[in-house]
């Protein structure tokens, strides 16, 4: 908050004698606010009367006021030579230390004038004012109160205390009391009816502390005012930003963007016009925002506000490397920006570079101390790189009369930023009724995970498996290698190999089938919400089969919140022997199905929230050259987020898809799964030193 809000003197705080100079007009001058008319009045009267004590108070307020608190400090310490405990040039000094924003010092002259004259309502105003600023706001309110019972009604101390009350409620706010901000807040409320900055200051805590509904009244309550219309409509388009109602915000925004004219106040039009941007980019509207934007680096070139507008529309569009240059640029113009420190940091994160994010985040906090967003930025990096685990209970059946029950758990360690280490164990019990056969597995495995560079990961696991089968106990080994490149944007590519053991079955797994996985993934993501998947896989077996597959999904994201797609899926599976009265082993099959899918993320879910995802399919399969049959599938989840660390969730996926099991059966799952993070915060997050 700027001290000049805070202090509110009586411009004149000297009681004069006229006697033969007229002072008037420079009176006026100082009471009206013309402080260089002033100050150039009173020095023309000091070359006459260069001892007059009025005339030389005047000049030294003209010249605080009108921007040079040095020179005035010096002006009212020369006074103080000359008149020596004099109440009133100590009151002037006095303000000059605010003046020059020498509060510790000011505090404790205030005290002293506030104890020679404890009815005095400049002292008790100033001390207020200076208390304030020292963010002392309780004992600040003590001392304006004390100065409205000197001088009731007064509009200065009134004003002064709307800025100490909007003070405390910052600083509660800040230290993430939201109750006790939002009491102070309304009780100023009940002293300034409707004031706007307290309205506007209302509106934000509710924004931050996520009460949108009470976001959106505060708003709709400070448009009431013609003069505040323009603020409360970007605020409410916020609002709907916040709701997940994109296009409501974009209409709000587009309607007071029309507003705009030559008379509109420069801040407020700048505002709207960040808005209005804003909402393009959240509708995906990116053509329409560049070209708002170019035009703003032509009338505004190298101006923070512009720079942050194109980060933002550059992250929108994966162009990470540009983002992360625009935020480069307002740390070159200003370090201390909160948007490009904050922001620098989001970018880092998104391109891999975890450990130059931290830092961004904690230099962040290094100018706004306890600032919520870069803590609750620097706790998801926490959670990311904390130690955590996954567990899954299921029973699968199908109309093959077999039968199974599985568990498994996988846990990751991270150790660096860049460094993770990769446990799994799965057991499975699995028998068949008709043939009598039973069998169990048990796998272990461990491995790392490492980061090469940011845009490429490698993994590694090795393990065993162990089983015991109706004619046969194994031992096998167990292996998944798999790199991970992000080296184009919007693009994923894996290729790996994994070797396994086929396990779906009692019968298959008593044959120790040994598959050889070699496999490439592609994944392709748009800006125009379309998105590609495609899997290549060759399978070698040790009983001298080979088996090649391709899967491809295309889709749509019609929503985002909750996310809705829609999509087509084609598979392609051929077999080099066929063995059907051993497992599924087609010459050739293919599988068409189109699909609709409903989801609440479960990292997008709040603690103590419901979350879920649901997909149905339906489609053609052809096996060999058989007349078509038709192929459905139906899967869902649905979970509760205890916490930050912990969720369970039930799911379940019922199928007829010959593809979906090995031996070609309909067949059905229904499970539980339990994640949590074993810690709320990384291991290793001391290592990391902010700049």
């Amino acid at each position: 908050m700027r001290l000049k809000s805070l202090i509110y003197f009586p411009i004149m705080l000297i009681v004069i004698s006229m006697n033969a100079q007229d002072l008037e007009k420079g009176f006026n001058y100082l009471e009206t606010g013309k402080y260089q008319d002033a100050q150039m009045f009173f020095k023309n009267i000091l070359k006459e009367y260069p001892n007059n004590k009025t005339a030389r108070l005047c000049y030294g307020r003209a010249v605080g006021l009108n921007g040079n608190p040095t020179q005035a400090k010096g002006i009212f310490i020369d006074l103080l030579v000359d008149y020596p405990n004099d109440f009133e040039v100590e009151l002037n000094y006095g303000e000059s230390l605010l003046w020059n924003k020498n509060f510790t010092q000011a505090k404790t002259y205030y005290k002293g004038l506030v104890s020679k004259n404890p009815e005095s309502f400049a002292a008790l105003l100033g001390y207020a004012n200076t208390l304030s600023n020292l963010k002392a706001y309780e004992e600040a309110l003590t001392y304006v109160n004390k100065a409205l019972e000197v001088s009731p009604n007064n509009a200065n101390a009134l004003t002064s205390k709307k800025y100490i009350f909007l003070g405390y409620a910052y600083q509660k706010q800040q230290a993430q009391n939201y109750d006790m901000a939002e009491t102070l807040l309304l009780k100023n409320l009940s002293l300034f009816n409707d004031d706007s900055d307290t309205l506007l200051n209302l509106a934000n805590l509710y924004l931050i502390w996520e009460k949108y509904l009470d976001a959106e009244a505060t708003f709709n309550r400070l448009a009431e005012k013609p003069e505040n219309k323009i603020q409360a409509l970007n605020g409410l388009a916020l609002v709907s930003h916040l709701n997940g109602k994109e296009k409501n915000a974009l209409e709000i925004s587009t309607e007071v963007f029309k507003y705009l004219d030559s008379k509109t106040i420069p801040d407020l039009a700048r505002q709207t016009t960040e808005r209005y941007i804003q909402t393009l980019i959240w509708n995906k509207k990116y053509k329409h925002a560049r070209n708002l934007i170019k035009n703003l680096i032509t009338d505004y070139p190298n101006q923070n506000w512009v720079l942050a507008l194109s980060a933002t529309l550059n992250i929108y569009k994966s162009n990470f490397k540009q983002s992360l240059a625009n935020y480069n640029q307002i740390l070159v113009n200003d370090s201390t920006s909160f948007d490009g420190n904050l922001g620098k940091a989001n970018v880092l994160k998104a391109l891999g570079r975890i450990d130059d994010a931290y830092r961004a985040a904690k230099t962040t906090l290094k100018f706004y101390n306890n600032q919520k967003d870069a803590l609750n930025f620097l706790n998801k990096l926490d959670k990311s790189l904390s130690p955590r685990m996954e567990s899954n209970a299921s029973h699968t059946f199908d109309n093959g009369d077999n039968k199974a029950y599985a568990f498994s758990s996988s846990a990751i360690y991270p150790i660096s930023t860049k460094l993770r280490i990769l446990g799994n164990y799965n057991y499975r019990n699995t028998n068949n009724s008709l043939t009598n056969n039973m069998a169990s597995a048990n796998d272990l495995s461990l491995g790392i995970s490492y980061q090469l560079i940011p845009n490429l990961t490698v993994k590694g696991i090795a393990g065993i498996t162990t089983a015991k089968a109706e004619t046969t106990d194994f031992t096998q080994l167990l292996t998944d290698v798999a790199l991970n490149i992000k080296t184009i944007k919007l693009q994923t590519i894996d290729i790996g190999y994994k070797r396994q053991i086929e396990s779906f079955n009692a019968d298959l797994l008593d044959r120790e089938l040994v598959q050889n996985n070699y496999y490439a993934n592609y994944n392709l993501s748009t800006n125009f919400n379309l998105g590609w998947y495609t899997q290549y896989m060759y399978t070698a077996q040790n009983d001298g089969n080979n088996r090649n597959l391709v899967f491809t999904s295309l889709y749509y994201n019609i929503m985002a919140k909750p996310s809705l797609k829609v999509g087509f899926n084609y598979q392609y599976i051929t077999f080099k022997d066929q063995l059907p009265t051993v497992y599924f082993s087609p010459e050739k099959f293919n599988a068409y199905e189109v699909f609709i899918n409903l989801m609440k993320d479960e990292a997008l879910a709040k603690p103590k929230q419901w979350f879920y995802n649901a997909t149905a399919a339906f489609g053609y399969q052809f096996i060999e050259d058989d007349p078509k049959q038709s192929a459905y599938r139906l899967q869902g989840a649905f979970g509760y987020k205890f916490s930050e660390r912990s969720l369970l969730n039930a799911y379940g996926m019922h199928s007829n898809i010959a593809s979906a099991t090995a031996a070609g059966f309909t067949f059905t799952e229904v499970g539980l799964r339990l994640k949590w993070n074993l810690l709320d915060k990384s291991l290793f997050r001391k290592s990391v030193k902010a700049n």
